[in-house]
């Protein structure tokens, strides 16, 4: 059986194995990209709601009005 002992400093990673070739690929998350065209109106949330589009208010809700409970007859979503 091979063993693999990883220590982590600050950011670099240490990798040690005892006799066999070992590949590590390590990787970090790059920056984050706009959030694009889709802003989100969570004011009015409970338990259980859905996110709906609203075009009157032209924007996206997620509030009482549309809810697991709502949309089934209690059924579970």
């Amino acid at each position: 059986m091979t063993s693999v002992n990883v220590t982590t400093q600050k950011n670099t990673v240490s990798v040690s194995t005892s006799g066999q070739l070992t590949t590590v690929t390590a990787t970090t998350a790059g920056p984050q990209g706009p959030p694009g065209d889709f802003e989100l109106n969570q004011s009015g949330k409970v338990n259980g709601s859905l996110v709906y589009y609203d075009a009157t208010a032209a924007t996206f809700k997620a509030d009482a009005v549309n809810t697991t409970s709502t949309l089934t007859d209690g059924g579970n979503f």
